[in-house]
């Protein structure tokens, strides 16, 4: 196992197990966040033969980064990880801080049409470690603190529910990398069980909901999700979920041309979300060379926009990344498998 998958009141226990006191779990957690050692021998005031059990069970290895990519505001890692299985994370300056998008497993099992991800079908899930490590290596090749996560990258994080929340509660620990839960989002394609688990935690992560069809014909053909939980299904799981957590929710809508972007479909989108608590954030595609969706032209995305403004939705449109790189999620790590 690997120390960095472990929560802080786990590291307490396992001293406690081990016939010690719980401070020294407290110790060992700040050795590892605050002073961000590479070997256990750095943890000095833990002694030695505490220090030697902890090494025997708990590995302090880290992942292998075997690429980077970089354009404007943007740096994208593929990561190696032990089993030679790749994933990708991705850093996104903005004006309020540093924003990591992390990968929740190896490939994908929804198989969204328009995804690169979806197209490699799921080896795995990433165990807690795995996620953890994504953000701390990139904080130490920048040199510079993550203030936001979306877990957004490779995977479908509700089909790796334990291990995803694990990490939500690793990052988030004032000990551990002290991240705002508001500064954390979870975006799922719509597993609505684990949307009503999510609802009961104490937790004030952000949840969004990755849409990008406003009827259940449409959304079948581009996410199979769809047809295990239709819309009549999800939505009132959403508002539920609302009604509940009394936090805002977000509509991540893709916008391919000619398939998702007409006028018909800006007025059924405001018409499904009407009254709720949330917002849309709208996303110019990227496309990849394996896939034949195009990107809606930028008019077309105004006016798309325009539509949902007159109709009293809240709506965004996320700023482009990476066009001069593989920007498109699971892209860089298609690339090295295709090798």
């Amino acid at each position: 196992m690997n120390i960095y998958g472990l929560t802080y009141d786990e590291l307490e226990n396992i001293f406690v197990d081990m016939g010690s006191k719980k401070f020294h779990g407290n110790q060992l957690f700040s050795w590892l966040y605050e002073k961000r050692i590479n070997s256990y021998d750095e943890a000095t005031n833990i002694k030695k033969e505490l220090r030697s059990e902890i090494e025997s069970k708990y590995s302090i290895d880290k992942l292998k980064i075997v690429n980077i990519e970089k354009d404007v505001d943007v740096i994208k890692y593929l990561f190696e990880l032990n089993d030679k299985e790749h994933i990708e994370a991705v850093l996104m300056r903005h004006d309020y801080g540093n924003s990591v998008c992390v990968s929740s497993q190896v490939g994908c099992n929804m198989g969204c049409k328009f995804c690169e991800s979806g197209r490699r079908k799921k080896v795995r899930n990433l165990e807690t470690y795995e996620m953890v490590l994504q953000i701390l290596q990139i904080e130490e090749d920048l040199g510079e603190r993550i203030s936001h996560v979306v877990i957004m990258g490779i995977g479908e994080p509700f089909d790796n529910y334990d291990n995803v929340i694990k990490f939500i509660k690793i990052i988030n620990h004032p000990k551990g990398l002290a991240i705002g839960a508001r500064h954390i989002t979870v975006s799922t394609c719509g597993i609505v069980p684990k949307i009503e688990e999510f609802s009961n935690l104490e937790l004030q992560v952000n949840l969004a909901i990755s849409l990008h069809a406003p009827n259940n014909t449409l959304r079948n053909k581009l996410m199979p999700i769809n047809k295990v939980y239709p819309l009549e299904v999800l939505i009132p799981s959403l508002k539920e979920y609302i009604k509940k957590t009394n936090r805002r929710l977000t509509f991540e809508y893709i916008l391919l041309e000619g398939i998702n972007d007409g006028i018909d479909n800006a007025l059924e989108l405001s018409k499904l979300v009407k009254g709720m608590n949330c917002y849309i954030n709208l996303i110019p595609y990227n496309e990849t060379n394996n896939i034949e969706f195009k990107r809606s032209k930028t008019v077309q995305i105004m006016r798309f926009y325009d539509i949902l403004k007159k109709n009293r939705i809240n709506v965004t449109i996320r700023r482009e990344f990476g066009s001069n790189i593989s920007a498109a999620c699971g892209q860089l790590r298609s690339k090295k498998e295709d090798l």
